[in-house]
This record gives C-alpha cells, sequence and structure tokens, in this order.
C-alpha cells in the first residue's frame, strides 16, 4: 500500500485543532507521514492579533502529539508555496478548513486551485 503523506493547512487559531486530529486520523502506520503548515502572506501583520502567538504555541502542541512538525512558511504567493510544499514532499492527501471569514467565492477558487495544480491529492475540506 501507498504510504499516507498527509499536508494539513492551518491558520492561527485553535479551532484547526480539530483539522490537525482529521490529519491524524488518515495516517495508518510508522511509515506514512503527517505534515501541519502554516503559510503567512508577506504583506500581512505575522501576529497580527494578540492570541495568534499562543494559538500558534497551541497547535505546535498538538502537532507534536500527532507526530507531526508545524511548519510556518512566509511567502508572496500562499498558493504556489502550498502546492511546491505539497509537491516537495510528495504529499497524497491535503486537509483544510473552509474558512469563516473568506467569501465563499475566495474559498472555492483556493480549494478548486489547488485541486487543479494536484491532481493526484486527495482533498478533505472540513
Amino acid at each position: 500500500m501507498e504510504k499516507a503523506k498527509v499536508m494539513v493547512c492551518v491558520t492561527q487559531q485553535k479551532t484547526c485543532e480539530r483539522l490537525i486530529l482529521e490529519g491524524y486520523k488518515l495516517i495508518k502506520s510508522k511509515e506514512d507521514k503527517l505534515y501541519v503548515i502554516h503559510v503567512v502572506n508577506e504583506r500581512e501583520n505575522f501576529l497580527e492579533y494578540a492570541n495568534d502567538g499562543e494559538a500558534l504555541e497551541y497547535l505546535f502542541n498538538v502537532s507534536k502529539k500527532a507526530g507531526a512538525d508545524l511548519t510556518v512558511l512566509r511567502s508572496k504567493d500562499v498558493l504556489k508555496t502550498i502546492i511546491n510544499f505539497a509537491k516537495s514532499n510528495s504529499i497524497t492527501h491535503i486537509v483544510m478548513g473552509s474558512s469563516q471569514n473568506q467569501g465563499m467565492e475566495e474559498k472555492a477558487g483556493i480549494g478548486m486551485q489547488l485541486q487543479n495544480a494536484l491532481p493526484d491529492v486527495k482533498f478533505i475540506i472540513l
């Protein structure tokens, strides 16, 4: 059976714990790998709100318990960064949340663009 390489895309919100746990459920053997990534747009403040750092630390600990590292990347092109990370790590599954603060158009757009760029990857959107 093919090794699962699961990438969970998180924001700096504690509610992303459910995404990490969902990604963890996809790990079936020691050969499988779980990646948790947070991509920050270079044009935005990294820790804009006082609790962002606390939330990231919380997600870091949740990731660690699930056997994953939390990778934080800064980028001018968030979409391209996610695609490149997925390709360079041979990702088989991507778990991502549907964001409440983006319009349906934008959400669907990001999901669709990722799916078009990564046709062999299975997407789980919660």
